[in-house]
């Protein structure tokens, strides 16, 4: 059963804990059936080759009273405090002896939470093309788990409990959290002479996979975009800085990629504050080659990116993180 698992790991078995007593009134925690599920989860883009399987663990799912109390308490922590930065949910990945059903557990739990996602875009007027775009990243986290895993399932469920939770939105090519300048970020926005400063709200920027050429162009529209966004459905917040936490403001990238690359005109509209003193050289093969665990000697050079990525690496180079801003 799902629940043996997850008590047998120690740190899940103190999350499990935290979530006793979770269930305030008028949170309802209801999966749709076989047939309604199939389209719920074709609303959300994921691919029609995992319907089945997902449709099948559903049933496993209701058969099990434990797992269902549970989907039940995570459902009403996951919408407590909807659309407050930084008060959402940060559901665990499930260990491997968890199952099918362990590695779809999330899944279910943002289904099941969609009723309230949506009522609270249609609160705050969020537009249904935006809502639509933005709820189905959960089918394109489906397919990186697919991709890495040769399985449905989710490995970051944490990252799209912030889609669901109204703290972060697609809006054309690019992804936009809203979230806080942290403690060196912040300093150099004020440095810079603008009247804002650590703790602030700011909007950090996501690049997808799966979406296409990371394009001047598509980036312009994507900040107009963003621009009408918050101001229109967010006027209480003021959101006049971009930043970004990225392998992709690592300026070592500039030595293998063209003045002209989207690469690198992409890294051109951020100030640098900082960057990671410990590489991370797992994130960059990860996003370009689908899996950090691969073998470096088997990566392809078949583009600008991955000769870039690998030929560092072979040559004894590693990848860090790089932080960045802009105002918007």
């Amino acid at each position: 059963m799902l629940l043996e698992a997850l008590r047998a790991d120690a740190g899940l078995a103190e999350w499990l804990k935290g979530l006793e007593g979770e269930g305030p009134p008028g949170v309802e925690a209801v999966l749709p059936g076989g047939d309604e599920l199939a389209d719920v989860l074709l609303d959300l883009t994921v691919a029609h080759e995992h319907i089945n399987e997902l449709v099948a663990l559903r049933a496993r799912l209701v058969a099990d009273p434990e797992a269902m109390t549970l989907l039940a308490r995570c459902v009403a922590r996951f919408v407590r405090d909807m659309g407050e930065i930084g008060k959402g949910w940060e559901p665990p990945a499930f260990p491997e002896s968890a199952g099918a059903l362990g590695r779809c557990f999330h899944v279910y739990v943002f289904i099941a939470a969609l009723p309230h996602v949506r009522a609270y875009h249609r609160e705050r007027g969020i537009p249904e093309d935006v809502s639509r775009r933005t709820l189905a990243d959960l089918g394109r986290h489906v397919a990186v788990h697919h991709r890495r895993a040769g399985t449905p399932g989710l490995l970051f469920p944490w990252w799209i409990a912030l889609h669901f939770h109204g703290e972060l939105f697609q809006l054309g090519r690019l992804q936009f959290q809203r979230a806080r300048l942290g403690r060196r970020t912040g300093r150099a926005v004020a440095d810079a002479g603008l009247d804002l400063g650590p703790g602030d709200p700011c909007l950090s920027l996501h690049i997808t996979d799966f979406r296409g050429p990371l394009t001047p162009a598509a980036c312009d529209r994507s900040l107009a975009l963003a621009r009408d966004f918050f101001a229109r459905h967010f006027p209480d917040e003021r959101y006049e800085v971009a930043v970004c936490h990225s392998w992709l403001l690592d300026p070592q990238l500039k030595r293998y990629l063209p003045a002209e690359s989207n690469i690198v005109r992409f890294q051109d509209r951020f100030a640098l504050v900082h960057q990671d003193g410990t590489p991370d050289d797992g994130v960059p093969v990860g996003f370009v080659f689908g899996d950090p665990e691969l073998p470096l000697e088997t990566l392809p050079r078949r583009n600008s990116v991955e000769r870039a990525v690998v030929d560092h690496l072979r040559a004894g180079g590693h990848w860090y993180g790089g932080h960045g801003w802009f105002a918007v």
